[in-house]
């Protein structure tokens, strides 16, 4: 009995355990990672182009075929061994073994090995930019949640202080110090900050759930987050120069990776494209051989009559008649050789070289490097234009995260501030200098900064490090 309560607890322990769990961000991001449908599409998309590589090294082995066939005829049918037409029953079976290899084809086997490995590395890179904006949209939602926390822990906050303003005022008003009215406005802002914490509270739980859809977790009542141990962490990317981040996103971004591998692509579809032009030269051997169980007859001479004597003429003038001997043959039926002397007697092998040259096929050939052409040099502006896009998008990123900087220090400022003001209005209130109206209002625009600056925070934080991705740091490397 002791024995089962104390497993009993273990495991109440341990579920226990389970349901507090609070996922941290990098957490967070390899849960993505692994279980994105997309990303799992991306890697699948990988594991094909490695397929078709694989294909287009198998082009520079030789093939190799094995064919057999076995049936049976009725009736007037050819022996398949000896050729002959016979009227029977019997069973005929074929083998063959055949061996083709190119030697050349305008080298077009080469372009595409290469075409498959440039594939594979595209597609490699379209991973890597499916991990670093997933990474980046599990980072943004998991922003959010704590960005809605720490509001709420505000609203909680001044709540309590606004309930002990309450009290304070109420024995004030008790003693006839303060009138009514400032109970009933303090207590109406209590109200108001009442409605704020659910409003506050719901944000909470529905950014909660948005992050486990996007992480693929279904248990949304248990769902929760690390939100302590994050701050604003600048590696140095802020002190650097736009130019200097620009070129570094060139050189890693997989956008320019991606759009390069397509050029590299067009080139090997157009060099194939062409190498059509040119002769293929193919080498091939095959081996067959046969087997029947048909009977077969044959001519010898007849022991007891070797000979027979006929006319073949006459004698033109005198009518003599002209006499020839002829061998007296008679047929006789003998039965199918062994399968294992058939197959080595009646088996043959044939080898060769053949030769294709192009001359005209309705102007395919000529469309399809034309074609290739023109694919080629559209890739080649796709890369320009990404080029061009990237180092917008740095720039407005750079951009951003400038003004988030400024606009975090003004909100840093700004309640200090207002942090000021309200300790002025609540000592006047205090002392009877000012009403509750005055104090409400300055504690409102207390409360609204203090949100602001949460606001300005993550803000600045996930802007700073959307700067550090485009800087080459990887996403699963990133700093909070």
């Amino acid at each position: 009995m002791k024995k089962i309560l104390s497993i009993l607890i273990v495991f109440i322990t341990i579920s226990s355990q389970a349901q507090l769990k609070k996922w941290t961000l990098i957490e967070c991001v390899q849960h993505a990672l692994e279980n994105n449908i997309s990303v799992k599409q991306s890697e699948l998309d990988v594991e094909a182009a490695d397929i078709d590589r694989l294909t287009a090294i198998g082009n520079f082995i030789p093939s190799l075929n094995l064919g057999t066939s076995v049936s049976e005829n009725t009736g007037l049918s050819f022996n398949p061994v000896t050729n002959n037409a016979q009227t029977t029953t019997f069973l005929g079976a074929n083998g063959n073994i055949n061996v083709g290899y190119t030697l050349f084809d305008g080298l077009r086997n080469i372009r595409t090995v290469q075409r498959a490995k440039i594939s594979k590395l595209a597609s490699q890179y379209r991973l890597d930019k499916m991990k670093d904006d997933i990474s980046l949209f599990v980072a943004n939602g998991y922003l959010q949640v704590i960005l809605n926390k720490a509001n709420l822990e505000v609203f909680k906050s001044q709540n309590q202080v606004t309930k002990e303003q309450i009290q304070r005022t109420d024995d004030l008003v008790e003693s006839g110090v303060l009138p009514r009215g400032d109970l009933l406005e303090i207590q109406a802002t209590d109200a108001s900050e009442q409605q704020s914490i659910i409003i506050a509270e719901n944000n909470v739980r529905i950014s909660l759930i948005s992050l486990a859809q996007l992480l693929l977790i279904k248990d949304y009542e248990t769902f929760d987050i690390q939100d302590e141990g994050y701050d604003i962490v600048d590696g140095g990317i802020a002190d650097r120069s736009i130019s200097e981040i620009i070129a570094k996103a060139r050189e890693t971004r997989s956008e320019i990776k991606i759009a390069e591998q397509n050029v590299e692509l067009a080139m090997k579809d157009f060099q194939i494209a062409k190498g059509a032009n040119w002769p293929t030269l193919s080498a091939f051997f095959g081996y067959n051989t046969r087997y029947t169980n048909a009977t077969s007859f044959t001519s010898e001479l007849d022991p007891d009559n070797p000979v027979i004597t006929e006319q073949i003429g006459v004698v033109q003038g005198t009518g003599q008649a002209v006499i020839g001997e002829f061998p007296n043959t008679i047929l006789t039926e003998t039965g199918a050789d062994p399968f294992a002397d058939q197959i080595y007697l009646n088996d043959g092998i044939g080898y060769g070289l053949s030769l294709s040259i192009p001359i005209f096929n309705g102007f395919s050939t000529r469309g399809n490097i034309k074609r290739s052409k023109i694919d080629l040099e559209r890739t080649k502006f796709q890369l320009e234009q990404t080029e061009l896009d990237l180092e917008s998008t740095v720039y407005q990123a750079y951009v951003d995260a400038k003004g988030a900087l400024k606009s975090y220090d003004a909100a840093k400022s700004a309640l200090e501030s207002q942090q000021l003001a309200y300790d002025y209005s609540k000592e006047r209130y205090d002392v009877g200098f000012a009403n509750a109206f005055d104090l409400s209002q300055s504690k409102l625009r207390f409360d609204n900064a203090s949100i602001e600056l949460n606001r300005a925070k993550y803000d600045y934080i996930f802007k700073l490090k959307v700067l550090e991705l485009y800087f080459g740091i990887p996403a699963t490397e990133l700093k909070f």
